[in-house]
């Protein structure tokens, strides 16, 4: 089972798939693909973590390369979140731009040959003007879009969460 969560920044997302993980039994895996960049980034894991505390969550870092992240055990798989995988995979240290859809899209369904129930979680892409960004970020925006889209048609389930309210686009409402 693949749940798809999209929807703006702030807007519930993380605490939702949390809470959609603790419905099923153990063990339950958190695949952190932010890079804690700065105070600001440091203090956002600080607080997605203490926010898991206690949830039995496994937290994994993993910041690219999913495709060959490997397990201890069959169970639930919380990853979070597309967007900052797409960016690690996208942009590297010297200031190149690669194409990480297959890549990202390979790194999902391994994921999901290794679990029972997986959620991943990614933000709303290409509702907005982008012109006025520069053009790494109108192909970030894009290859973001395309690879929701692409996670959209596998899922089983896509939820977008509007000021916590989860609305369903695709598939049933998971009981929690």
């Amino acid at each position: 089972m693949m749940i798809l969560l999209t929807g703006g920044s702030a807007c519930g997302k993380s605490s939702y798939g949390e809470q959609l993980c603790v419905t099923q039994p153990g063990p339950r895996y958190y695949i952190a693909a932010m890079k804690p960049y700065g105070i600001d980034g440091q203090e956002k894991v600080a607080r997605h973590r203490k926010l898991r505390q206690g949830k039995g969550f496994e937290t994994i870092e993993r910041y690219t390369d999913l495709d060959s992240l490997v397990l201890p055990e069959r169970g639930c798989v919380l990853l979070e979140c597309i967007c900052n995988l797409t960016a690690n995979e996208m942009f590297d240290e010297q200031g190149s731009i690669s194409d990480p859809r297959e890549r990202i899209l390979d790194g999902v369904r391994a994921l999901q040959k290794q679990c029972e129930y997986l959620v991943v979680i990614t933000n709303e892409a290409g509702t907005e003007d982008s012109s006025g960004y520069d053009a790494g970020t109108q192909e970030y925006m894009r290859v973001l879009g395309e690879i929701n889209i692409s996670l959209a048609k596998e899922a089983d389930t896509v939820l977008e969460l509007v000021c916590g309210i989860p609305l369903v686009l695709k598939g049933e409402l998971p009981k929690l």
